[in-house]
């Protein structure tokens, strides 16, 4: 793996954003976005949604107020209310604010043709609209087929953004949409946003010339981050990529604070579960899963973790927490929550095995981590109560609850805090801003994980919000450590 140890950030050729500058002024506490509109879309009835709303979006020709056709979404119509959950998500996300202000007028992503597989949500679309804002032009596609927003997608689209993108889209649409972001008439993208590597899979093995083409991917995802190194490892990988994911800020911030605040929200919205002495299994130590358990401890469940990493299960046990094998006490569990990143970790046995009522669920990005394909059999009957809420019935009457046919919980059935997705925004930004601009030579064809003096960076942007007072180190406390009184204050190996 390489490290990159000579990181700046290169607006012109003559011209770097200061790392070192701490924002001094603060910004506007965020506004109340609680039991948004977009997220309980997924309770309304279906009798309320229109026959015109009920046609595939790819029938459905549309046009913005300036003329754009070159996007697809639910509805254009919703442009209007999607702009207004935009101004509110700017108002916690006061880091790419700050890059908009400093970096706008040297338009460091001049001539950056970016495209992108992401959620598309309030946050989501501050981010686009940032690098719109930094010169780049966009393309973007859903990298989950129920986390659109749907409103928010027709708002990028009213402003000039190529959005394919739709609440509810099936496999097939799913595809469909990366494809039309990817085989632009006249347009080539020359990076890469990603969250999963479906996008990045996708242009590398159906658009192999236009893969080598490219100045660089950055990936926010654990599994998009193990395709990348299984490229890698292949000698597949022709094109250098940022590994976000394992990023400071984002493995502290985004996967803690964002799964602890958003896991009850997510399965309240969905089952109105009360959690109080709840006996709940949560698979999976890592920062997301360390974020749901405190969310669920707090409220008085009774936890369970299971782990394959010594290091995690102890942490576990340190933290009072049982750590068991999901065939032990699978009897017994009120709910089941996944959050390794990996695949087939609750199997049928596991569901044969349950007692009636059992809540499962995903905190991870993909839906493999649960086997979906073992309980789509004949014996078995499926019954949508509510949308992203299935109860799967065995023939003796038990009934298991499956919310978001196991995908993205969180972004699937609720919303997520926008003030700690802007600390991985501003990450996601300033590396592509780095990859654009970096000299030839500075990264090869390999996975880079971010330096600290650019997570710092990030960090120091989100502190005025708080009215914090960082201390300086004195010249001599500086020289004791042995480094800079500015930083990087970790080595570039911290975790």
């Amino acid at each position: 793996m390489s490290h990159a140890y000579n990181f700046s950030l290169t607006c012109t050729q003559n011209t770097k954003i200061e790392f070192n500058k701490l924002p001094t002024k603060t910004g506007p506490r965020p506004l109340s976005h609680s039991v948004s509109q977009l997220s309980a879309d997924c309770f309304s009835s279906v009798g309320s949604v229109s026959s015109e709303d009920e046609s595939p979006p790819q029938q459905k020709p549309q046009k913005t107020s300036k003329g754009l056709t070159d996007f697809c979404i639910k509805s254009i119509k919703q442009a209007a209310f999607g702009r207004k959950e935009i101004d509110i998500a700017q108002q916690g996300m006061p880091a790419l604010m700050i890059l908009r202000k400093r970096a706008g007028g040297e338009k460091p992503l001049a001539g950056a043709k970016v495209v992108g597989c992401t959620h598309i949500t309030a946050q989501t679309a501050v981010l686009i609209e940032t690098l719109a804002a930094l010169g780049a032009q966009c393309r973007w596609a859903a990298c989950n087929i129920f986390s659109t927003q749907n409103a928010v997608a027709a708002a990028l689209a009213e402003g000039g953004i190529s959005v394919f993108a739709w609440k509810g889209e099936s496999e097939d649409d799913f595809l469909w949409c990366i494809d039309r972001c990817v085989a632009a008439d006249s347009w080539e993208p020359n990076l890469i946003l990603d969250d999963g590597g479906d996008l990045t899979q996708w242009i590398y093995k159906k658009y192999p010339s236009l893969f080598k083409k490219l100045k660089g991917i950055v990936e926010e995802s654990v599994t998009g981050i193990y395709r990348l190194y299984q490229l890698s490892k292949a000698g597949k990988l022709c094109v250098p990529a940022m590994n976000v994911n394992d990023s400071v800020t984002k493995q502290k911030f985004d996967n803690i604070y964002c799964c602890k605040e958003s896991i009850l929200d997510g399965l309240k919205r969905t089952t109105d579960v009360m959690f109080g002495g709840k006996q709940v299994v949560v698979c999976g130590y890592g920062e997301v899963g360390k974020g749901c358990c405190a969310a669920l401890k707090g409220l008085g469940a009774v936890i369970y973790v299971t782990e394959v990493d010594p290091i995690c299960a102890l942490q576990a046990c340190m933290d009072g927490i049982r750590v068991i094998t999901l065939s032990e006490v699978i009897r017994h569990a009120d709910m089941v929550i996944t959050c390794t990143g990996n695949k087939d970790v609750v199997t049928r046995e596991h569901f044969d095995r349950m007692r009636s009522g059992c809540i499962v669920c995903n905190m991870g990005h993909s839906n493999t981590e649960i086997d979906l394909a073992s309980l789509r059999t004949t014996e078995l009957k499926w019954h949508r109560v509510r949308p992203q809420v299935d109860h799967i019935i065995w023939p003796d009457g038990k009934r298991v609850v499956l919310l978001a046919e196991g995908r993205l919980l969180n972004l699937s059935c609720s919303t997520v805090p926008s003030f700690v997705l802007s600390v991985t925004a501003a990450t996601q930004a300033l590396a592509l801003i780095e990859l654009y601009n970096a000299p030839a030579g500075r990264y090869k064809q390999d996975v880079y994980l971010l330096p600290k003096k650019m997570d710092e960076y990030v960090a120091s942007l989100h502190l005025p919000m708080f009215d914090a007072h960082v201390t300086e180190l004195t010249d001599e406390q500086a020289q004791y450590l042995g480094i800079s009184k500015h930083g990087p204050f970790k080595p570039n190996y911290y975790r």
